[in-house]
């Protein structure tokens, strides 16, 4: 079983909104959702990305909205923005739950801030957590609570989701669609770029659009890395990256972490998960063609998304990674697809 290091989860999400049921969340599963540590350990889940992520009055998994991406062509409209006093209790109740799970897990669980704390993690199957933020909101535009957060553990952050902030514009949920959707960063997000620099916090580009993608691939001075996103080539989703945007992602030496959100895996744009692995395999190969093997790894979107059915939960990882040996990958592709891409990406971000 291969160990895999992902991407993107929204379990944080999950705890928040149900904080009196955390323990059976997290510690023993509670039939539904897509992680917990039981099921983990079960799938070879290593560690990954753990985002705050706050919550839309009316979110993109609205009934209304599901039924939409069900039935394309689609255009769903941006939330309205949310601003940082609003976002930070929230971000702040979502950063204690995490603290909560490293506490809980009894030494099965640990937040880290560096490749090495990964690396020693994995030696001693330790799932290994980094605390991300999906969408920048708690972070005003003078940028103070970006070093409060950084202080307790922030070493990613995607300055949009897909909604507005005070430092650039997300794309919309919408199909067929391109991400070139608006205006790029603000100056309050060209500064973030270079404090995040500064900092050696990553940026993720999943959810920016074209304009703010190609502003902080001027600023920045590290590696381009969209950790939950899809080829624009093989499903034409607004949300998924154009060969250009790949182009300009290899040049850097970044990374992209496949999305297994089906409407962003499926070529029809449906949000059905009654799919085999031929369009999973087929964006795996595109991103492989267009970044080379260094520069690919799983960005699942696990409790954020409708994954595939062969997939179904955390637990069902070593059947996908079954259908990709099945496909042709060997076992060197392999490790670097499940984790050594993630590892090696981020010591070149964060250094040694």
């Amino acid at each position: 079983m291969y160990p895999v290091f992902d991407g993107h989860n929204d379990l944080l999400l999950r705890l928040h909104l149900a904080p009196e049921n955390r323990e059976a969340i997290w510690l023993t599963g509670e039939g539904k959702g897509h992680l917990d540590l039981p099921r983990m350990k079960a799938g070879g889940f290593a560690g990954g990305f753990f985002a705050v992520y706050i919550p839309s009055p009316k979110a993109h998994d609205d009934p209304e909205y599901a039924t939409a991406m069900e039935n394309p062509p689609f255009r769903l409209p941006l939330p309205a923005p949310i601003d940082a006093a609003s976002a930070q209790p929230v971000a702040l109740s979502m950063v204690g739950h995490l603290m909560w799970m490293e506490r809980a897990a009894k030494g099965a669980f640990r937040i880290v801030r560096s490749a090495a704390e990964i690396r020693d993690c994995m030696a001693r199957g330790v799932i290994a957590g980094i605390l991300h933020m999906e969408g920048a909101e708690a972070i005003g535009p003078d940028l103070d609570a970006l070093h409060a957060f950084h202080a307790l553990g922030l070493r990613s952050v995607g300055p949009v989701w897909s909604r507005p902030t005070v430092f650039g514009h997300g794309v919309p949920f919408a199909f067929p669609a391109t991400p070139d959707t608006g205006e790029g960063l603000t100056e309050a997000g060209k500064r973030l770029v270079r404090e995040c620099n500064r900092l050696k916090i990553m940026l993720d580009m999943s959810h920016m659009n074209e304009k703010g993608f190609d502003d902080v691939a001027r600023l920045s001075d590290a590696p381009i890395v969209a950790t939950h996103s899809n080829a624009h080539a093989i499903t034409p989703s607004s949300r998924n990256l154009t060969d250009r945007q790949l182009a300009v992602i290899r040049e850097s030496k970044g990374m992209v972490g496949l999305n297994y959100a089906t409407s962003f895996l499926r070529r029809d744009g449906r949000q059905s998960a009654d799919m085999g692995w031929e369009d999973v395999l087929a964006h795996l190969d595109h991103l492989l063609d267009r970044l080379g093997e260094d520069h690919v790894g799983l960005g699942s979107d696990f409790d954020g998304a409708t994954v595939p059915k062969g997939i179904g939960d955390v637990a069902g990882l070593p059947n996908l990674t079954a259908a990709m040996e099945a496909h042709g990958y060997g076992r060197a592709l392999m490790d670097k697809l499940t984790h050594q891409n993630w590892l090696a990406v981020l010591e070149r971000t964060w250094g040694g």
